[in-house]
């Protein structure tokens, strides 16, 4: 059987097309580093976020030197806290659950983006600079009221934040 050179062409070009887009899916899979909601974190009842002492109040606490918590409930359609008030030139890590549906987690103009699944416990860690205002938004469809589903996350001087909350132990 006799394959013309142009079929040979084609056949080669496309073997080469199949490979790109079988490794592009691949390092986009794994390369950046994206993974899924970690299992780190223990699970919580979702139905019952008023008994898990880290969520039945959510709040901002210190743990270390320029460090904090933020412990964080997403619910349809808000946020607590709102705002979620943080002290500038510190690293603050996000534990972010929900108490109903799947919603986004996303700080406006950051790279703290993340899914936040019931039951689960989302961990992004972020370093935030000087004072400024942030919107939070929920990038994920979570219902008819999802358009208004929106947050502010304040980030202001030690002092500021010390004075909000009384010692700086939490917000």
């Amino acid at each position: 059987m006799h394959i013309h050179a142009y079929e040979k062409l084609w056949l080669a070009a496309s073997i080469l097309l199949i490979l790109l887009l079988i490794g592009s899916v691949t390092y986009g899979a794994v390369g950046p580093g994206v993974a899924m909601v970690a299992d780190s974190e223990p699970t919580v009842n979702a139905q019952a976020l008023d008994e898990d002492e880290r969520f039945s109040e959510p709040r901002v606490e210190r743990v270390g030197e320029n460090e904090y918590a933020a412990y964080v409930v997403a619910r349809q359609f808000g946020f607590q806290p709102d705002p979620i008030v943080l002290p500038a030139n510190s690293t603050v890590t996000f534990y972010v659950t929900s108490a109903d549906v799947i919603h986004g987690f996303e700080v406006v103009g950051t790279n703290a983006n993340t899914m936040v699944v019931p039951g689960e416990v989302s961990e992004l860690t972020v370093e935030v600079d000087g004072a400024e205002e942030y919107g939070l938004i929920c990038n994920e469809y979570c219902g008819a009221g999802h358009h208004v589903m929106e947050g502010k996350v304040n980030v202001v001087s030690q002092a500021e934040f010390e004075e909000r909350n009384e010692g700086g132990d939490e917000a």
